[in-house]
Protein backbone atom coordinates (compact mmCIF):
# COMPACT_ATOMS: atom_id res chain seq x y z
CA UNK A 1 0.00 0.00 0.00
CA UNK A 2 2.82 2.75 0.92
CA UNK A 3 4.97 1.34 -2.23
CA UNK A 4 4.17 5.32 -3.71
CA UNK A 5 4.10 7.35 -0.56
CA UNK A 6 7.49 5.32 0.40
CA UNK A 7 9.14 6.11 -2.49
CA UNK A 8 8.16 10.26 -3.02
CA UNK A 9 8.93 10.47 0.87
CA UNK A 10 12.28 8.96 0.73
CA UNK A 11 13.23 10.00 -2.76
CA UNK A 12 12.99 13.72 -0.46
CA UNK A 13 14.67 12.89 2.48
CA UNK A 14 17.67 11.19 -0.01
CA UNK A 15 17.81 15.02 -2.02
CA UNK A 16 17.88 16.66 1.60
CA UNK A 17 20.77 14.50 3.35
CA UNK A 18 23.19 14.32 -0.17
CA UNK A 19 23.51 18.19 0.68
CA UNK A 20 26.23 19.20 3.04
CA UNK A 21 24.84 22.17 4.19
CA UNK A 22 21.40 22.30 5.06
CA UNK A 23 20.15 25.83 5.06
CA UNK A 24 16.36 27.54 6.03
CA UNK A 25 15.86 27.42 2.50
CA UNK A 26 16.54 23.76 1.72
CA UNK A 27 14.68 22.76 5.26
CA UNK A 28 11.61 25.30 3.62
CA UNK A 29 11.26 23.23 0.26
CA UNK A 30 12.00 20.04 1.76
CA UNK A 31 8.84 20.29 3.96
CA UNK A 32 7.13 21.90 0.92
CA UNK A 33 7.66 18.31 -0.82
CA UNK A 34 6.69 16.55 2.17
CA UNK A 35 3.25 18.27 2.61
CA UNK A 36 2.54 17.60 -1.10
CA UNK A 37 3.57 14.02 -0.77
CA UNK A 38 1.27 13.79 2.01
CA UNK A 39 -1.44 15.13 0.95
CA UNK A 40 -1.21 13.28 -2.20
CA UNK A 41 -1.38 10.24 -0.93
CA UNK A 42 -4.64 11.00 0.83
CA UNK A 43 -3.84 11.86 4.56
CA UNK A 44 -6.04 14.72 6.27
CA UNK A 45 -4.85 18.18 5.43
CA UNK A 46 -4.94 19.22 8.82
CA UNK A 47 -2.94 16.30 10.06
CA UNK A 48 -0.61 17.31 7.39
CA UNK A 49 -0.40 20.51 7.89
CA UNK A 50 0.24 19.55 11.94
CA UNK A 51 3.01 17.36 11.01
CA UNK A 52 5.18 19.83 9.06
CA UNK A 53 4.72 22.34 11.44
CA UNK A 54 6.39 20.36 14.04
CA UNK A 55 8.98 19.25 11.59
CA UNK A 56 9.93 22.41 10.98
CA UNK A 57 9.78 23.63 15.04
CA UNK A 58 12.54 20.39 15.48
CA UNK A 59 14.32 21.13 12.61
CA UNK A 60 15.53 24.72 13.51
CA UNK A 61 19.19 24.16 14.82
CA UNK A 62 19.41 21.12 13.64
CA UNK A 63 23.31 21.60 12.44
CA UNK A 64 24.47 21.32 16.48
CA UNK A 65 25.09 18.00 16.65
CA UNK A 66 28.43 17.77 14.53
CA UNK A 67 28.55 14.52 14.32
CA UNK A 68 25.99 13.64 12.46
CA UNK A 69 25.11 15.59 9.03
CA UNK A 70 21.82 18.14 9.13
CA UNK A 71 20.09 15.84 6.71
CA UNK A 72 20.49 12.55 8.83
CA UNK A 73 18.78 14.75 12.13
CA UNK A 74 15.94 16.06 9.61
CA UNK A 75 15.32 11.91 8.31
CA UNK A 76 15.44 11.18 12.27
CA UNK A 77 13.09 13.96 13.15
CA UNK A 78 10.41 12.92 9.81
CA UNK A 79 11.04 9.24 11.38
CA UNK A 80 10.05 10.35 14.82
CA UNK A 81 7.16 12.44 13.95
CA UNK A 82 6.01 9.96 11.48
CA UNK A 83 5.54 7.45 14.50
CA UNK A 84 3.78 9.69 16.53
CA UNK A 85 1.58 10.14 13.95
CA UNK A 86 0.80 6.65 13.79
CA UNK A 87 0.68 6.02 17.62
CA UNK A 88 3.71 6.42 19.36
CA UNK A 89 4.18 2.95 20.64
CA UNK A 90 2.54 -0.64 19.83
CA UNK A 91 -1.06 -0.92 21.72
CA UNK A 92 -1.89 -4.39 22.68
CA UNK A 93 -4.69 -5.78 23.43
CA UNK A 94 -7.11 -5.44 26.74
CA UNK A 95 -7.89 -8.71 28.85
CA UNK A 96 -10.41 -9.12 31.15
CA UNK A 97 -8.95 -10.35 34.59
CA UNK A 98 -12.03 -12.89 34.70
CA UNK A 99 -12.70 -14.97 31.72
CA UNK A 100 -14.11 -14.12 28.49
CA UNK A 101 -12.64 -11.36 27.31
CA UNK A 102 -15.16 -10.13 24.87
CA UNK A 103 -14.32 -8.33 21.24
CA UNK A 104 -16.95 -6.63 19.27
CA UNK A 105 -15.46 -6.35 15.87
CA UNK A 106 -17.57 -3.32 14.26
CA UNK A 107 -17.40 -1.28 10.47
CA UNK A 108 -19.21 -1.08 7.26
CA UNK A 109 -20.21 -3.93 5.22
CA UNK A 110 -17.61 -4.75 2.75
CA UNK A 111 -14.75 -3.83 5.34
CA UNK A 112 -13.37 -7.56 5.90
CA UNK A 113 -15.01 -7.90 9.31
CA UNK A 114 -15.85 -11.81 9.36
CA UNK A 115 -12.98 -12.42 7.67
CA UNK A 116 -10.81 -10.02 10.38
CA UNK A 117 -12.80 -12.24 12.68
CA UNK A 118 -11.12 -15.72 11.79
CA UNK A 119 -7.47 -14.06 11.23
CA UNK A 120 -7.91 -12.34 14.68
CA UNK A 121 -9.27 -15.77 16.52
CA UNK A 122 -6.26 -17.97 14.39
CA UNK A 123 -3.93 -15.41 16.00
CA UNK A 124 -5.25 -15.29 19.75
CA UNK A 125 -5.09 -19.34 19.43
CA UNK A 126 -1.34 -18.98 18.28
CA UNK A 127 -1.48 -17.17 21.64
CA UNK A 128 -2.85 -19.77 23.63
CA UNK A 129 -5.91 -17.60 24.21
CA UNK A 130 -8.56 -20.00 23.54
CA UNK A 131 -10.78 -18.24 20.85
CA UNK A 132 -14.17 -18.09 20.52
CA UNK A 133 -16.24 -16.75 17.11
CA UNK A 134 -19.85 -15.62 17.42
CA UNK A 135 -21.64 -14.65 14.12
CA UNK A 136 -24.08 -11.62 15.30
CA UNK A 137 -24.88 -10.37 11.76
CA UNK A 138 -28.54 -11.28 11.78
CA UNK A 139 -28.84 -9.61 8.17
CA UNK A 140 -26.67 -10.44 5.72
CA UNK A 141 -27.31 -14.05 4.13
CA UNK A 142 -25.09 -16.36 4.57
CA UNK A 143 -22.45 -14.63 7.11
CA UNK A 144 -23.02 -16.90 9.84
CA UNK A 145 -22.23 -19.66 7.04
CA UNK A 146 -18.92 -17.88 5.94
CA UNK A 147 -17.54 -17.18 9.61
CA UNK A 148 -18.53 -21.28 10.48
CA UNK A 149 -16.53 -22.40 7.57
CA UNK A 150 -13.04 -20.01 8.49
CA UNK A 151 -13.93 -21.06 11.81
CA UNK A 152 -13.80 -25.16 10.52
CA UNK A 153 -10.42 -24.18 9.08
CA UNK A 154 -8.35 -22.34 11.88
CA UNK A 155 -10.38 -25.52 14.34
CA UNK A 156 -12.06 -22.79 16.45
CA UNK A 157 -15.98 -23.30 17.99
CA UNK A 158 -18.39 -20.69 16.47
CA UNK A 159 -21.87 -19.81 17.57
CA UNK A 160 -24.82 -18.21 15.45
CA UNK A 161 -28.34 -17.80 15.33
CA UNK A 162 -28.90 -21.63 13.87
CA UNK A 163 -28.48 -22.75 17.67
CA UNK A 164 -31.01 -20.76 19.03
CA UNK A 165 -34.31 -22.18 19.22
CA UNK A 166 -37.67 -20.50 17.75
CA UNK A 167 -38.01 -19.05 14.51
CA UNK A 168 -37.72 -15.62 12.39
CA UNK A 169 -34.49 -13.15 12.90
CA UNK A 170 -33.38 -13.31 16.89
CA UNK A 171 -32.84 -10.29 18.86
CA UNK A 172 -29.04 -9.86 18.35
CA UNK A 173 -28.50 -8.87 22.45
CA UNK A 174 -30.14 -12.31 22.72
CA UNK A 175 -27.83 -14.15 20.41
CA UNK A 176 -24.33 -12.13 21.64
CA UNK A 177 -25.19 -13.25 25.25
CA UNK A 178 -26.06 -16.51 24.33
CA UNK A 179 -22.41 -17.27 22.26
CA UNK A 180 -21.01 -15.81 25.43
CA UNK A 181 -22.52 -17.84 27.45
CA UNK A 182 -21.64 -20.88 25.85
CA UNK A 183 -18.14 -20.01 25.52
CA UNK A 184 -18.31 -20.02 29.31
CA UNK A 185 -19.33 -23.75 29.00
CA UNK A 186 -16.94 -24.78 26.63
CA UNK A 187 -14.03 -22.74 28.75
CA UNK A 188 -12.99 -20.35 26.24
CA UNK A 189 -10.80 -17.15 27.29
CA UNK A 190 -11.82 -14.38 24.22
CA UNK A 191 -15.21 -14.57 22.52
CA UNK A 192 -14.96 -12.30 19.29
CA UNK A 193 -18.31 -10.73 18.17
CA UNK A 194 -18.87 -10.45 14.39
CA UNK A 195 -21.37 -7.96 14.06
CA UNK A 196 -23.47 -6.76 11.59
CA UNK A 197 -22.35 -3.76 9.20
CA UNK A 198 -24.26 -1.70 6.90
CA UNK A 199 -23.41 -0.04 3.60
CA UNK A 200 -22.79 3.14 5.12
CA UNK A 201 -23.41 4.53 8.84
CA UNK A 202 -26.86 5.17 9.95
CA UNK A 203 -28.81 5.27 13.11
CA UNK A 204 -29.99 1.91 13.40
CA UNK A 205 -26.68 0.36 12.85
CA UNK A 206 -25.25 2.71 15.67
CA UNK A 207 -28.18 1.99 18.03
CA UNK A 208 -28.00 -1.48 17.69
CA UNK A 209 -24.11 -1.34 18.13
CA UNK A 210 -24.94 1.09 21.40
CA UNK A 211 -27.52 -1.00 22.91
CA UNK A 212 -25.10 -4.03 22.41
CA UNK A 213 -22.35 -2.56 23.94
CA UNK A 214 -24.25 -1.55 27.14
CA UNK A 215 -25.30 -5.16 27.60
CA UNK A 216 -22.50 -7.31 27.45
CA UNK A 217 -19.75 -4.62 28.37
CA UNK A 218 -16.77 -5.28 25.68
CA UNK A 219 -13.37 -5.65 26.61
CA UNK A 220 -12.36 -4.35 23.25
CA UNK A 221 -14.23 -2.53 20.61
CA UNK A 222 -12.39 -2.63 17.35
CA UNK A 223 -12.97 -0.51 13.90
CA UNK A 224 -12.56 -2.83 11.02
CA UNK A 225 -11.52 -0.53 8.04
CA UNK A 226 -11.04 -0.84 4.51
CA UNK A 227 -7.54 0.61 4.08
CA UNK A 228 -8.83 0.91 0.30
CA UNK A 229 -11.10 3.41 1.02
CA UNK A 230 -8.71 6.48 1.73
CA UNK A 231 -10.15 9.37 2.93
CA UNK A 232 -13.81 7.56 3.83
CA UNK A 233 -12.12 5.45 6.25
CA UNK A 234 -11.18 8.12 8.29
CA UNK A 235 -14.51 9.98 8.29
CA UNK A 236 -16.20 6.25 8.99
CA UNK A 237 -13.21 5.99 12.00
CA UNK A 238 -14.77 9.46 13.42
CA UNK A 239 -18.36 8.07 13.00
CA UNK A 240 -17.65 5.00 15.52
CA UNK A 241 -15.81 6.54 17.32
CA UNK A 242 -18.03 9.10 18.28
CA UNK A 243 -20.72 6.66 19.11
CA UNK A 244 -18.99 3.58 20.98
CA UNK A 245 -15.65 4.96 21.83
CA UNK A 246 -13.42 2.53 19.90
CA UNK A 247 -10.98 1.05 21.45
CA UNK A 248 -8.69 -0.09 18.42
CA UNK A 249 -8.68 -0.24 15.27
CA UNK A 250 -7.77 -2.73 12.51
CA UNK A 251 -6.94 -1.82 9.10
CA UNK A 252 -7.44 -4.52 6.15
CA UNK A 253 -6.03 -5.13 2.59
CA UNK A 254 -2.93 -3.33 3.48
CA UNK A 255 -1.20 -5.14 0.73
CA UNK A 256 -3.66 -3.61 -1.84
CA UNK A 257 -2.52 -0.43 -4.09
CA UNK A 258 -4.31 2.33 -2.41
CA UNK A 259 -2.15 5.71 -1.13
CA UNK A 260 -1.49 5.04 2.14
CA UNK A 261 -3.01 7.77 3.77
CA UNK A 262 -5.66 6.66 5.66
CA UNK A 263 -3.36 4.40 7.84
CA UNK A 264 -1.43 7.28 8.77
CA UNK A 265 -4.47 9.69 8.95
CA UNK A 266 -6.99 7.17 11.24
CA UNK A 267 -5.17 7.30 14.64
CA UNK A 268 -4.76 11.18 14.24
CA UNK A 269 -8.00 11.97 14.01
CA UNK A 270 -9.58 9.59 16.19
CA UNK A 271 -7.11 8.67 19.28
CA UNK A 272 -7.99 5.40 18.73
CA UNK A 273 -4.66 2.96 18.35
CA UNK A 274 -4.26 1.03 15.40
CA UNK A 275 -4.12 -2.55 16.74
CA UNK A 276 -3.67 -4.67 14.09
CA UNK A 277 -3.32 -4.84 9.96
CA UNK A 278 -4.68 -7.12 7.53
CA UNK A 279 -1.95 -8.29 4.97
CA UNK A 280 -2.95 -10.80 2.80
CA UNK A 281 -5.95 -13.13 2.45
CA UNK A 282 -4.29 -16.19 4.57
CA UNK A 283 -5.68 -16.67 8.02
CA UNK A 284 -2.32 -16.13 9.28
CA UNK A 285 -2.02 -13.20 7.54
CA UNK A 286 -2.81 -10.31 10.63
CA UNK A 287 0.14 -8.32 12.23
CA UNK A 288 0.17 -6.47 15.12
CA UNK A 289 0.51 -2.64 14.55
CA UNK A 290 3.94 -1.20 15.47
CA UNK A 291 4.08 2.03 14.65
CA UNK A 292 8.36 2.31 14.29
CA UNK A 293 8.45 -0.68 12.02
CA UNK A 294 5.90 0.38 9.69
CA UNK A 295 7.47 3.54 9.44
CA UNK A 296 10.84 1.80 9.07
CA UNK A 297 8.98 0.27 6.13
CA UNK A 298 7.90 3.70 4.75
CA UNK A 299 10.85 5.03 4.56
CA UNK A 300 12.69 1.84 3.07
CA UNK A 301 15.07 1.12 6.24
CA UNK A 302 13.08 -2.68 6.73
CA UNK A 303 11.13 -4.38 9.47
CA UNK A 304 14.01 -7.38 10.35
CA UNK A 305 11.94 -7.66 13.49
CA UNK A 306 9.16 -8.28 11.25
CA UNK A 307 10.45 -10.62 8.73
CA UNK A 308 11.94 -12.50 11.85
CA UNK A 309 8.41 -13.23 13.48
CA UNK A 310 6.69 -13.92 10.11
CA UNK A 311 9.73 -16.36 9.66
CA UNK A 312 8.85 -18.20 13.09
CA UNK A 313 5.25 -18.52 12.46
CA UNK A 314 5.34 -20.29 8.79
CA UNK A 315 8.86 -21.93 8.56
CA UNK A 316 9.56 -25.33 9.75
CA UNK A 317 12.50 -25.34 12.15
CA UNK A 318 13.87 -28.92 11.77
CA UNK A 319 13.13 -28.75 8.00
CA UNK A 320 15.09 -25.52 7.68
CA UNK A 321 18.27 -26.83 9.68
CA UNK A 322 18.18 -30.52 7.71
CA UNK A 323 18.47 -27.78 4.51
CA UNK A 324 20.82 -25.83 5.94
CA UNK A 325 22.91 -28.94 6.95
CA UNK A 326 22.97 -30.89 3.52
CA UNK A 327 23.50 -26.87 1.55
CA UNK A 328 26.93 -27.20 3.23
CA UNK A 329 27.88 -30.37 2.96
CA UNK A 330 29.84 -31.76 -0.47
CA UNK A 331 27.05 -33.12 -2.53
CA UNK A 332 24.78 -29.68 -1.43
CA UNK A 333 21.28 -29.32 -2.08
CA UNK A 334 19.20 -30.87 -4.91
CA UNK A 335 16.08 -29.45 -6.89
CA UNK A 336 13.85 -31.55 -4.26
CA UNK A 337 15.61 -29.52 -1.30
CA UNK A 338 15.22 -26.59 -3.22
CA UNK A 339 11.29 -26.67 -3.44
CA UNK A 340 10.94 -27.45 -0.12
CA UNK A 341 12.58 -24.78 0.66
CA UNK A 342 10.90 -22.40 -1.99
CA UNK A 343 7.30 -23.69 -0.27
CA UNK A 344 9.01 -22.34 3.01
CA UNK A 345 9.45 -18.94 1.98
CA UNK A 346 5.54 -19.02 0.71
CA UNK A 347 4.08 -19.62 3.63
CA UNK A 348 5.72 -16.13 5.10
CA UNK A 349 3.79 -14.72 2.48
CA UNK A 350 4.00 -12.81 -1.00
CA UNK A 351 7.56 -12.37 -2.30
CA UNK A 352 6.99 -8.30 -2.58
CA UNK A 353 6.42 -8.25 1.25
CA UNK A 354 9.48 -9.78 2.18
CA UNK A 355 11.34 -7.58 0.29
CA UNK A 356 10.02 -4.81 1.44
CA UNK A 357 10.91 -5.57 4.93
CA UNK A 358 14.32 -5.93 4.00
CA UNK A 359 16.31 -2.56 4.96
CA UNK A 360 17.98 -1.02 1.42
CA UNK A 361 16.45 -3.41 -0.57
CA UNK A 362 17.11 -1.65 -4.05
CA UNK A 363 14.31 -0.48 -6.04
CA UNK A 364 15.13 -3.14 -9.18
CA UNK A 365 14.71 -5.28 -7.37
CA UNK A 366 11.92 -4.81 -6.09
CA UNK A 367 9.78 -3.67 -9.41
CA UNK A 368 11.23 -6.81 -10.96
CA UNK A 369 9.29 -8.46 -8.05
CA UNK A 370 6.35 -6.86 -8.91
CA UNK A 371 6.51 -7.03 -12.96
CA UNK A 372 6.50 -10.59 -12.35
CA UNK A 373 4.55 -11.41 -8.83
CA UNK A 374 3.99 -15.40 -10.14
CA UNK A 375 7.59 -16.19 -10.57
CA UNK A 376 8.10 -18.16 -7.21
CA UNK A 377 5.08 -20.11 -8.90
CA UNK A 378 6.55 -20.33 -12.72
CA UNK A 379 9.88 -22.07 -10.69
CA UNK A 380 7.74 -24.70 -8.64
CA UNK A 381 5.65 -25.51 -11.81
CA UNK A 382 9.27 -26.63 -13.68
CA UNK A 383 10.68 -28.08 -10.71
CA UNK A 384 7.07 -30.21 -10.47
CA UNK A 385 7.11 -30.92 -13.73
CA UNK A 386 10.91 -32.88 -13.18
CA UNK A 387 10.84 -36.68 -11.96
CA UNK A 388 12.15 -37.75 -8.49
CA UNK A 389 15.31 -38.53 -10.54
CA UNK A 390 15.56 -35.44 -11.97
CA UNK A 391 15.09 -33.41 -9.01
CA UNK A 392 18.06 -35.56 -7.15
CA UNK A 393 20.84 -35.72 -10.30
CA UNK A 394 19.83 -32.07 -12.29
CA UNK A 395 23.47 -33.29 -13.94
CA UNK A 396 21.40 -35.72 -16.01
CA UNK A 397 19.03 -33.01 -17.38
CA UNK A 398 20.16 -33.16 -20.85
CA UNK A 399 18.31 -30.70 -23.97
CA UNK A 400 14.97 -33.32 -24.29
CA UNK A 401 14.37 -33.65 -20.80
CA UNK A 402 14.43 -29.85 -20.73
CA UNK A 403 12.03 -28.89 -23.26
CA UNK A 404 9.62 -31.79 -21.91
CA UNK A 405 10.10 -30.20 -18.52
CA UNK A 406 9.50 -26.95 -20.29
CA UNK A 407 6.14 -28.43 -22.05
CA UNK A 408 4.87 -30.04 -19.08
CA UNK A 409 5.35 -27.06 -17.00
CA UNK A 410 3.37 -24.77 -19.27
CA UNK A 411 6.98 -22.40 -19.32
CA UNK A 412 9.73 -22.13 -22.09
CA UNK A 413 12.76 -23.46 -22.14
CA UNK A 414 15.26 -20.63 -21.69
CA UNK A 415 13.11 -20.40 -18.21
CA UNK A 416 14.00 -24.10 -17.75
CA UNK A 417 17.85 -23.29 -18.08
CA UNK A 418 17.50 -19.95 -16.53
CA UNK A 419 16.80 -21.89 -13.64
CA UNK A 420 19.29 -24.29 -13.68
CA UNK A 421 21.85 -21.93 -13.70
CA UNK A 422 20.70 -20.08 -10.95
CA UNK A 423 19.80 -23.16 -8.79
CA UNK A 424 23.83 -24.19 -9.69
CA UNK A 425 24.84 -20.37 -8.38
CA UNK A 426 23.11 -20.79 -5.31
CA UNK A 427 24.39 -24.19 -4.65
CA UNK A 428 27.98 -22.93 -5.16
CA UNK A 429 27.31 -19.79 -2.78
CA UNK A 430 25.83 -22.07 -0.03
CA UNK A 431 29.36 -24.46 -0.37
CA UNK A 432 31.39 -21.79 -0.03
CA UNK A 433 29.82 -20.08 3.12
CA UNK A 434 29.87 -23.94 4.42
CA UNK A 435 33.69 -24.17 3.87
CA UNK A 436 34.03 -20.21 5.40
CA UNK A 437 32.22 -21.50 8.48
CA UNK A 438 34.47 -24.33 9.14
CA UNK A 439 37.80 -22.55 8.60
CA UNK A 440 36.28 -20.28 10.91
CA UNK A 441 35.72 -23.01 13.63
CA UNK A 442 39.31 -24.34 12.97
Amino acid sequence: MFATLSEKLTAVLRDLTGRGVLTEDAVKEGLREIRRVLLEADVSFELTRQFTERVRERAVGVATIKAVSPGQQLVKIVHDELVELLGGTRAGMAFASVPPTVVLLVGLQGSGKTTTAAKLAARLKREQKAPFLVAADVYRPAAEEQLRQLAGQIEVSAYGASELEGKGRPDVIDLVRAGIAEAGHQRARTVIVDTAGRLQIDAELMDELVRLKAAVKPQEILLVADGMTGQDAVKIAQGFHQALGVTGVVLTKLDGDARGGAALSVHGVTGAPIKFVGVGERMDALEAFDPARMVGRILQQGDIVGLVERAQQAVDTDEAERLARKATTKKGMDLADFLVAMRQVQKMGPIEGLLGMLPGMPKQAMKQVKANPKRMQHVEAIVLAMTPEERRRPEILNGSRRLRIARGAGRTVQEVNQLLKQFQQMKQMMKGMGKLGRLGLR
